[in-house]
Parts: C-alpha cells; structure tokens; sequence
C-alpha cells in the first residue's frame, strides 16, 4: 500500500490515478479542482461561452504513446512558426527540443496532476470544425478569440492562471492551457529530476539515452520554466 507521499510522487508522474474525478468517461480533472471549475464554467456561460475541455489527465503511458509517435515520424512535428518538421533532417537532440515544444515528457507533463486542462468553446466553433489546438484558433482573428479574451480577464479569479501565456525559449504559448494554481504549485514543487529519469529509463521512450544525457538542461528549459502565477490569482482552495 502508497503512503501518501509515494501515491503523491506517482501523482506527479501520472502513474497514480487515486486523484482524480471523471467529468465523463474521456476527461478526468482533479478532484479538489471539480468546485473551482465547475464554477469557471458557469461564469463563462454568462458570456455565452460554453467552456469546455479538450484533454485534461493524461498517464505516463498516454504521454508516452503521443511523445512516441512524434519521435518515429507517425504523428507531425511543428515548429513554433507552424511549419511541419522533417525528423530525418534533424539530430537525435534536435529532434527531442522539437518535440518538447509542445510535447512534454512522458512523467513531466502538467496533465498528469489533473488540475491542468485544455479547453476550447464548441459553440464559437462551425459544427464540422476540426480543433486543431493551434495558436492562430485563439489569436484576435481566429474563432476563439472569445474565449481566450474571457479566460486572460476572468481565470484568475477562480484560482486558474495561463503557465504557457508566452514563449520563455521552452514550450510554445498555449493560450488554451488552463492551471489551477493552488494544486499545481504544489505538484511543481514536487518535482523530483532523479525520479523522472527513474521512471524514463524503466520505460521504452524512444531517444532515451539523449533525454537522460541532457535531462538536466531540459528540466530547466521546458519543465520548470513557466510563466508565474500572476498576483491576482486567488489561492485559496474553494
């Protein structure tokens, strides 16, 4: 039986499940966030956004299958211009930080602790509208421009705050990514490096060798470097 610091490392891995609420059989958010969302959610309503999540938990082993495919070449690369990228062309490490631009790492994505989310708006989109989580969806000429305006004006106030609002030289902006600041400052506090590349190197992660070579610097890039909770987002858990 996990102590509660162990079932609490395994949470920051995404190998622990115990902390989760389902919202449906797909989407699983954390339990201590339900009240806080589900009060988001109604105050977008009144502005006749209906706030909705795209992905919110995802496993080590969902991580793992994404950050796989994209390292083979079955699923497309982009960079940061939105220009497809040709793994072939690229080195081993080149190819890892091009990933790592909108990929964490399997036991280093925010996702695996249930209080962070990617939401979008079905009812600013047309009906046969494909959701390609794309910056330009979310960009004054894009159809989310709505909610991305609502989200920066009115997140805080129920303890959610935007951890990739702009490109700090790691992860790309995600205008679409939602965290829910009095649980992930927690999870990021526990990071633990040494077991992160435990966890990696008991995986079958393609590039491993080159992740673990330069784990350090990509902790520092892409893990810890995020934008800092703003001061007007409220703390206190509901």
């Amino acid at each position: 039986m996990q102590t509660s610091n162990e079932s609490h490392s395994t949470q920051v891995l995404g190998q622990n499940e115990q902390h989760l609420y389902y919202l449906n059989e797909r989407v699983a958010i954390h339990q201590e966030m339900k009240s806080a969302f589900n009060a988001l959610v109604t105050a977008a309503n009144t502005a006749n956004i209906e706030l909705s999540i795209a992905s919110g938990f995802r496993s080590f082993d969902r991580q793992l299958m994404l950050w796989n495919n994209k390292f083979s070449g079955k699923t497309p690369i982009k960079n940061i211009a939105g220009e497809h990228v040709l793994p072939a062309s690229l080195s081993p490490l080149e190819l890892v930080h091009s990933i790592l631009l909108y990929s964490a790492l399997p036991g280093a994505s925010r996702h695996h602790w249930g209080c962070d989310i990617d939401v979008y708006a079905p009812n600013l989109l047309a009906d046969d509208y494909q959701l390609q989580l794309d910056p330009w969806e979310y960009s004054a000429q894009g159809p989310l421009a709505k909610l991305s305006t609502w989200l920066v004006k009115y997140a805080h106030q129920f303890g959610f705050f935007l951890p990739y609002a702009s490109f700090q030289g790691g992860v790309a902006s995600e205008p679409w990514h939602l965290s829910y600041a009095p649980l992930a400052q927690q999870y990021q506090q526990a990071f633990d490096i040494e077991r992160l590349a435990k966890a990696l190197n008991n995986s079958a992660i393609l590039g491993k060798d080159v992740i673990i070579k330069n784990l350090d610097d990509i902790a520092k890039r892409y893990i810890n470097n995020v934008c800092a909770v703003p001061t007007n987002v409220i703390l206190a858990k509901p």
